[in-house]
């Protein structure tokens, strides 16, 4: 049996310095690549869209390396129904969220079939070494499709925020390389800590490392996207809200799982294939029909949109809460 007495601390502890970690690791590492002549469309679809989930790659690789499979899947694919449905479910509520950004609206048909792909590889109910180096090669591809994107598309909206906003950001070199270093190690640190809380309060409820991981995991390693999107949508940058969810959920679904599958290839409980997938898959790809626009309808969340995709989390959230009661 878990500790609670000191693995709820642990928890917490491990959540909010994850959180606070990963602001600094991602704004040390933006405006790192600033001073080194990054264009801003790659700063905020690499470095931001996919830096954001670093916590999710740490907390799901250290999950795998200690034997605690269901936390780096959970966690995962937690933490993308989170990013849709929680995330731009609220931020839509505050602001609705205009798609204006053309490479955005490309990599909405390839997370949904990135989503499909990851669904057929998770089938036999295990990922194994090749499914984990299918989706890292997978991943490759991915990145240097964007990285190819960021360079020959000049005048995309997503990085004419971006380039408004580093400009807000005149730290020093050495300020944003010590920013970087200091998210880092801070990062590993709180993964390793709230990745022993989860097992250990998992043990002590009796529930699978899988619940905790598509629950409280999940929502600790998507605060930073949620602060981020909101913040983004208040100043009007769409685009860089949306880029911190697509970015983050095709990261999510194919380096995370990858890595994790590499390190430690496990299996999947038979629900998550007809529950968790199930719900991943229907918000992606409301969210595809919801954003991409057709007949010349240009691509938007409203708020009724926004409501409806934040309810889904709820109801979802709620059904996994009674799960760990009954057991």
């Amino acid at each position: 049996m878990g500790d609670i007495t000191v693995a709820l601390p642990a928890l917490i502890f491990g959540l909010l310095l994850l959180v606070w970690s990963a602001d600094r690791f991602v704004e040390g590492a933006a405006a790192t690549a600033r001073h080194f002549g990054v264009p801003p469309l790659i700063i905020g679809m690499v470095i931001v869209g996919f830096g954001t989930s670093t916590p999710e790659m740490l907390v799901s690789a250290l999950a795998a390396l200690k034997n605690s499979p269901g936390i780096a899947i959970g966690n995962a694919y937690g933490s993308n129904i989170a990013n849709i449905g929680l995330i731009l479910g609220i931020t839509a509520l505050i602001n609705p969220i205009m798609f204006r950004s053309n490479i955005l609206r490309k990599e909405l048909p390839i997370l949904t079939i990135i989503t499909g792909v990851s669904i057929v590889l998770l089938m036999d109910l295990r990922i194994s070494l090749i499914d984990g180096i299918i989706l890292l090669v997978l991943f490759i591809g991915l990145l240097s499709w964007t990285l190819q994107q960021g360079i020959h598309q000049k005048a995309d909206p997503m990085g004419m925020e971006m380039e408004r906003e580093l400009k807000s950001d005149q730290r020093p070199l050495g300020k944003a390389v010590l920013w970087l270093f200091i998210g880092l190690v801070l990062l590993i640190i709180s993964s390793r800590i709230l990745v022993w809380g989860a097992v250990q309060i998992a043990m002590f409820l009796g529930v699978s490392d899988m619940i905790i991981g598509l629950t409280v995991v999940a929502l600790g390693t998507s605060l930073p996207e949620l602060a981020s999107s909101i913040l983004s949508v208040k100043k009007g940058e769409h685009d860089i809200a949306l880029g911190n969810v697509l970015g983050s959920n095709l990261f999510n679904t194919l380096a995370v799982v990858g890595i994790a599958g590499v390190i430690h290839p496990f299996e999947i409980p038979a629900e998550a294939l007809v529950r968790d997938t199930v719900v991943m898959t229907g918000l992606t790809l409301s969210l595809f029909i919801i954003g991409f626009g057709f007949r010349g309808r240009p691509g938007r969340i409203n708020r009724i949109e926004g409501l409806m995709l934040l309810l889904v989390y709820i109801v979802y959230t709620i059904y996994l809460a009674r799960l760990t009661l009954k057991a």
